[in-house]
């Protein structure tokens, strides 16, 4: 089977969030299966600098309004690749989401790209028989499929967070190529608006999600106003949980580890923790619990209930790290809060790949208070590293992790903590549970082995994949 992966990122060269980590993954395990992927990625300036360009496989003099555009052919290890190469678009300083004037323009030109390569192919013999895009940034793939001519290959649009839409003006339809009559609740309008991703939702063949009980939350009050449309398609939709690439997170080969260590060997974790609290600024205090919250600053992330639990962690002795950037008012209150426990509270803000891998092998706890979560990934390093993780139960959390209770550690298929509701208290109960544990090193033990050994690869999900593609009916091209 042939098959085009669309999307925005691809770690480790542009990553933002989750859904690069999924992109340099989910290809190479599907592939690895059998089946012939290939991604289409804008030509970032890191990309097309750290790949091997092949060739040309198509040329535009003007796409999108942003002037001439190319798809190249490249290699990234494990990966061939498609590089839609232009300029004016995706030449520039920035992370991939700036420059909001031209957003619309910049995907849709990634999204008609991809529709491209399924109808016509990349010039050399190869045409895919899906298109598969990723998030609203190629939500109007399957858009350009349907309302273009020629073959139409089968398409799949797959939702890593539905709280990210891509919604512009319906003035923008004919800047994007696209015909009047699709500005309807049957084609790509939403409210008025241009949705890229409700176009995608709409007009693809399969729909999928990241975990499945975050597949049953979109349909209900958690989809950001496309509950109906999604409740109305829910025979397609399909949840299928990410997994961990462990060549990349692995505290047995990581190479930012003072010290590596595995489920044989959990002593070698100990130098970890005292490096990285020395390089936080944290007391190098071996006995203290430590908790760390690796995440974004925003509020679907739930940070704003740890803020109401500082003093409650440092009074019962533990330590936090906090590493994250985001919003404002969230980065001013952590640095507060550093600085009212000096030493048993540190933030870093800003993202560093490094030092993310550094906290998952020193902390005690890795703290996930989420409002929502697709499916995420935090919870799933922490275990692999040997840090308990303290979620709450959502979305791809729920799926994860299995919470400590008398009947979990009875039958020994504990992973972690979790609580329900969304509001500093009952996060600070599920804290007090995890210290009372953590003062129980042989229980500790047990359910750290448990979340070290659990099975979150990449075969899994790839499988359940190519069972997805398999049920689209053959279109006959």
């Amino acid at each position: 089977m042939k098959i085009l992966f669309v999307a925005s990122e691809l770690f480790p060269y542009v990553k933002t969030g989750g859904l690069g980590d999924v992109m340099a993954a989910l290809p190479r395990a599907i592939r690895a299966l059998g089946a012939d992927v290939r991604m289409l990625v804008p030509a970032y300036p890191a990309l097309r600098a750290a790949v091997e360009i092949q060739g040309v496989a198509a040329t535009f003099a003007d796409l999108m309004g942003g002037g001439p555009a190319r798809i190249l052919r490249a290699e990234a290890p494990g990966l061939p690749l498609y590089l839609l190469d232009q300029p004016a678009f995706f030449d520039r300083p920035g992370g991939p989401y700036d420059h909001p004037d031209d957003l619309a323009r910049r995907f849709a030109a990634l999204a008609w790209a991809g529709a491209h390569l399924g109808r016509v192919g990349d010039g050399g013999g190869w045409r895919p028989e899906v298109l598969h895009g990723h998030d609203w940034p190629a939500g109007l793939v399957p858009a350009y499929v349907a309302f273009g001519e020629g073959p139409r290959p089968a398409t799949v649009m797959t939702i890593h967070n539905i709280a990210f839409q891509g919604r512009f003006p319906a003035s923008l339809l004919s800047d994007l190529g696209l015909p009047r009559h699709t500005l309807t609740p049957e084609g790509v309008e939403f409210h008025g608006d241009i949705g890229f991703l409700k176009a995608g939702l709409k007009l693809a063949d399969r729909i999928s999600t990241v975990s499945p009980t975050y597949a049953r939350e979109i349909q209900q009050a958690g989809g950001h106003g496309l509950e109906g449309l999604l409740a109305h398609r829910h025979q397609d939709l399909w949840g299928i949980l990410n997994g961990v690439d462990r060549e990349v997170w692995n505290p047995a080969k990581d190479p930012n580890l003072v010290s590596r260590y595995d489920l044989r060997h959990p002593a070698r974790r100990a130098p970890n923790r005292l490096d990285f609290q020395k390089r936080m600024g944290l007391q190098e205090d071996p006995g203290a619990p430590l908790f760390s919250a690796v995440s974004r600053l925003d509020p679907l992330k739930g940070l704003d209930l740890v803020l109401d639990n500082v003093d409650h962690l440092v009074a019962l002795g533990a330590q936090l790290a906090v590493l994250g950037t985001g919003d404002v008012h969230a980065e001013g209150a952590f640095r507060q809060a550093a600085q009212r426990h000096p030493g048993r509270v540190a933030v870093f803000i800003g993202y560093d790949e490094a030092l993310a891998h550094r906290a998952f092998a020193a902390a005690d706890v890795v703290l996930v208070p989420s409002r929502q979560e697709p499916c995420g990934l935090t919870q799933l390093y922490a275990q692999a590293y040997g840090a308990l993780p303290l979620v709450r139960r959502t979305g791809g959390l729920a799926d994860t992790v299995v919470g400590v209770s008398p009947g979990t550690l009875a039958d020994g298929t504990a992973t972690g903590f979790q609580f329900e509701a969304a509001n500093g208290w009952a996060l600070g109960e599920a804290i007090n549970r995890a210290l009372a544990l953590f003062h129980d090193p042989a229980t500790w033990r047990q359910v750290q082995r448990r979340g070290m050994a659990a099975d979150f690869g990449w075969e899994g999900p790839a499988r359940a994949y190519l069972d997805l593609y398999a049920t689209i009916p053959s279109k006959g091209n």
